[in-house]
């Protein structure tokens, strides 16, 4: 699953005037950018280059800062991964958004720093593929689910790019595995397995199609070596001076 920067095809006509114009600069758009974040949140997609336009003006005018919109954005780009879309859009924050570890008192702990804090932890948990731990995170705190709460969709666009990195890994996964990872079970878990992917399910094993990426292949490399060039390095070792 690629995920391109610069293109959206949801990308409205007045949005893409603004990012091929001087305005993309001008501070008044934020709140047009604010507004179409809002939009990405209810129709289930990302526009990444729009969110880090946004971000940008926000390094510019930090005043101008609007902390829903900034964590909307993050948790957006979660929905994107294995993209690098969440680390690019956490390169673009203020200084005084950046989560530092703690003991590092530098700068005091908002609200905003803790949200931050805990959505990179949850990208780590989807980089690193530790899905189980993902799920387990994302239900240890209320605080995550207030996060995502208006972002339409957010747990099946996760699931999906889990099942995209499955995909091109497994051809035959046991279903128990595939529960944790994806946080479903019973009835549901199947209809996402086999609707949602076009998965085939056999008892406990889950079956997936060859693909590009998950097919098995044998590479042998070698090299054609003539009798005419074993005699060429014969006739250079005996002529060789002593």
């Amino acid at each position: 699953m690629g995920y391109a920067f610069d293109g959206c095809k949801e990308r409205p006509a007045h949005i893409d005037e603004i990012l091929n114009g001087l305005n993309r600069y001008n501070p008044e758009t934020t709140t047009t950018f604010q507004e179409y974040v809002n939009l990405q949140c209810e129709e289930k997609f990302f526009d990444a280059y729009a969110s880090m336009a946004l971000l940008k003006l926000y390094q510019f005018n930090p005043q101008l800062l609007h902390p829903d919109t900034v964590t909307s954005i993050l948790v957006k780009a979660l929905t994107v991964f294995p993209s690098p879309a969440f680390s690019l859009c956490l390169a673009l924050l203020p200084p005084s958004t950046i989560p530092y570890s703690p003991g590092n008192t530098s700068i005091p702990t908002t609200d905003l720093t803790e949200s931050i804090q805990k959505l990179t932890r949850l990208n780590t948990l989807l980089e690193s593929a530790q899905y189980d731990a993902f799920w387990a995170t994302l239900e240890s705190d209320d605080l995550y689910s207030d996060l995502y709460a208006d972002v339409v969709g957010f747990e099946d666009l996760v699931r999906i790019r889990i099942a995209g990195e499955v995909g091109k890994t497994f051809r035959q996964i046991d279903l128990g595995v595939l529960s944790g990872w994806l946080d479903l079970r019973g009835d549901a878990l199947v209809k996402f397995a086999q609707t949602a992917c076009g998965w085939r399910v056999n008892g406990q094993q889950v079956d997936i199609p060859a693909n590009a990426e998950n097919e098995a292949k044998s590479e042998t490399k070698g090299e054609r070596v003539g009798v005419d060039m074993f005699g060429r390095v014969f006739r250079r070792g005996y002529e060789a001076p002593a």
